[in-house]
């Protein structure tokens, strides 16, 4: 089992753009790219929360088994 990134479909479901995410995360563009694309090999628990709070989820919403 891997673990994967589910960020893409988040931002998709809730319509919220990468622009914004990236702004109000304090996150550069490519970063948040990495993350959706699940192209990270260890995740940043601080980028994590920022993310969950911002977006309003857990990182079980985020992190998902595969």
């Amino acid at each position: 089992m891997t673990i994967y990134i589910d960020l893409e479909r988040i931002l998709k479901d809730r319509k919220v753009s990468k622009n914004k995410v990236c702004e109000a995360c304090r996150l550069q563009r490519t970063q948040l790219n990495n993350y959706c694309k699940s192209k990270v090999s260890r995740i940043d628990l601080d980028i994590l929360a920022r993310l969950c709070a911002y977006l309003d989820c857990t990182p079980n919403d985020i992190l998902k088994l595969q």
